[in-house]
């Protein structure tokens, strides 16, 4: 199954040939959780702080379909 990810601030410097608001499409096996696609993209556990699929809020356990809209963010400071 395809779904397209978009990955946000310091979190789209794992892959630098996005440009900004770039979403790529990334193919998983059914029954993917969030998680699993967190690990697929090597992405750091621990800089992640929301995810978004098809604009809410998901837990880590949630599991994907075909082609959802993804959103990664991490940690956010500022004012």
């Amino acid at each position: 199954m395809v779904i397209h990810v978009k990955l946000f601030a310091t979190l789209r410097h794992q892959y630098p040939h996005l440009d900004i608001g770039e979403a790529m499409p990334v193919d998983l096996p059914p029954g993917t959780t969030v998680n699993q696609l967190i690990d697929h993209l090597d992405l750091p556990s621990e800089q992640v702080k929301i995810v978004f699929v098809n604009n809410c809020v998901q837990n880590g356990e949630y599991v994907l379909n075909a082609a959802d809209q993804v959103g990664i963010f991490p940690p956010v400071g500022g004012g």
